[in-house]
């Protein structure tokens, strides 16, 4: 694929989807500056993995949310780098409950890691991108935040208003040449979900028209795509990446 700009921060990038989005990118041609919050060693492995195959990556450790370390990042790759392109808003929680049992803190825990960070790197990325009249962003929501889901209402609320603001940026910032656009993954075949039982599996397996599970390379391929010139026209789209369960 084509891209114009040189470099992107993933965050959440040291295992599962986001690790995925980090090599992908990596392999083809950007520098990836792989995010972590306490998986030291699995970001310095994935970094490690992309350099054996002639990429460029630097990791950087930060909880997204925690405001001033999430703009202290943002800066120190602009002075590294001279630039941010691209960012991938990747990193988020869980913590399920029924909402009847859910406390408050338990609610604004996943908001606070999920919505929360998302809008702080989303608000950086104006600034940065803004003074070069160019840039892109993908937020990685997730099908819950289109459906709901029983046990889910802080991770449900928490992506679905990362679709929504989503939308919001996209109209702020498309005067300055900055492209918005929120991708929800399915069930995807990661570390999360290998720990499921078979009956689970199907369970859910049986819901999904394509009768998969995705794999992380093809949510990775769908961000690229939405990254990349060829998506230069789109902004403030939802890309469903689920195998027809929900359309």
């Amino acid at each position: 694929m084509k891209f114009t700009g040189n470099n992107v921060l993933v965050t959440g990038a040291s295992r599962g989807i986001g690790a995925q989005i980090a090599r992908t990118l990596a392999e083809m041609g950007l520098k990836v500056w792989v995010n972590y919050r306490s998986g030291e060693a699995e970001a310095a492995a994935v970094k490690a993995e992309i350099e054996a195959k002639g990429g460029k990556a630097e990791t950087l450790g930060f909880d997204v949310s925690d405001e001033a370390a999430f703009v202290a990042a943002v800066k120190s790759i602009v002075e590294t780098d001279g630039e941010l392109s691209y960012l991938v808003n990747n990193a988020g929680i869980t913590n399920d409950k029924l909402a009847m049992r859910m406390k408050t803190d338990d609610f604004m825990s996943v908001i606070e890691a999920n919505l929360k960070s998302t809008f702080i790197g989303c608000r950086e990325a104006v600034k940065v991108m803004g003074k070069k009249r160019f840039g892109s962003v993908v937020n990685i929501a997730s099908i819950v935040g289109e459906t709901g889901n029983a046990g889910q209402t802080n991770y449900a609320a928490s992506k679905g208003g990362t679709i929504a603001m989503t939308k919001s940026f996209a109209i702020e910032a498309a005067p300055r040449n900055i492209r918005y656009n929120t991708i929800t993954p399915g069930f995807i075949a990661t570390e999360m979900t290998d720990v499921l039982k078979e009956e689970v599996k199907d369970a859910f397996t049986a819901k999904i028209p394509m009768g998969r599970f995705g794999e992380p390379k093809e949510v990775a391929e769908a961000v690229a795509f939405l990254l990349s010139d060829h998506a230069s026209y789109i902004t403030g789209e939802t890309l469903k990446v689920n195998g027809g369960m929900f359309m």
